[in-house]
């Protein structure tokens, strides 16, 4: 614990450096093929997660791997570009650095997106959904261990992990960018195989409309320091069993692809919002 302190406060102090007099409220992490969204803003610094002390270092394609400062509509705003999953086996962490350091910097909200199958035949590839709630499918939790009380309770209560105001806020943003906006259901399986036919059917039968292999440790840790989460999935592709096509992380790629500028319009309405009230 001593340790992942001491990498908190020397990643904030990098940050505050590389951006002096930048109070970001919110951050924004980006999920498989969309780092392109933040291009958005007028960039203050860039910073390789590779010079953030205890920061994850993602290793597959789509995801750079670099935290990006700036403001979009005058909105200080941190993209995070790039994200570490648990199949890469390499714990959490780094996860825990990263938004415990965000954390640190004043950020009260964490805009959670990421690439995903969908389970309703109606928002194919290219559909943006809200997510309303998750099912951890993963097996394991990122707060087992040891507690750091600093930081967060012992036992955490998740029945607001996706905030019903900061949705709202969403939903209205997506009409005024005149953006398409579904709602769903996320459930997170391990990875990285991709899910049976089988699977997807058990994940339809207990709730869920989207399957992916990220973003629910990230929301876990968040809630348990404080921060709101919100969060969008970009329909990659129609999970398995539900076309003809077979799953690969190409096609994850090509679909992300599809939905980038719905992606960015309704991040850059959001953000911007009147009604975004922190």
């Amino acid at each position: 614990m001593a340790e992942e302190q001491n990498n908190i406060q020397d990643c904030a102090a990098i940050i505050r450096d590389k951006a002096p007099d930048f109070q970001p409220k919110i951050a924004v992490m980006l999920g498989s093929g969309l780092g392109v969204v933040a291009d958005l803003m007028e960039e203050v610094a860039e910073i390789s997660y590779t010079d953030l002390p205890g920061f994850p270092q993602p290793s597959v394609a789509g995801h750079e791997g670099n935290l990006r400062c700036g403001t979009v509509e005058g909105t200080p705003v941190i993209f995070l570009k790039g994200r570490q999953h648990l199949y890469e086996g390499e714990g959490v962490s780094g996860l825990k650095t990263m938004i415990r350091t965000i954390k640190t910097l004043g950020v009260e909200v964490l805009f959670l997106t990421n690439a995903a199958g969908s389970m309703i035949a109606s928002f194919g590839p290219g559909s943006l959904m809200a997510i309303t709630d998750h099912i951890n499918l993963t097996g394991t939790n990122p707060l087992t261990g040891p507690n750091d009380e600093a930081w967060g309770p012992r036992f955490l209560d998740m029945s607001q992990a996706w905030d019903k105001g900061l949705r709202q806020t969403l939903m209205e943003s997506a009409n005024r960018a005149e953006v398409t906006l579904g709602t769903g259901v996320y459930a997170c399986f391990l990875g990285p195989t991709f899910e049976t036919p089988a699977e997807i059917n058990m994940a339809k039968a207990i709730g869920a409309d989207l399957v992916g292999m990220s973003t629910v440790p990230e929301n876990i840790i968040a809630n348990h320091c404080g921060l709101k989460c919100v969060g969008v999935s970009a329909v990659t592709n129609l999970a398995a069993g539900m076309g003809s096509e077979l799953l690969s992380h190409e096609q994850t790629l090509a679909g992300a692809k599809l939905a980038e500028n719905s992606m960015a319009k309704l991040v850059r309405s959001f953000v911007s919002s009147p009604t975004f009230h922190l």
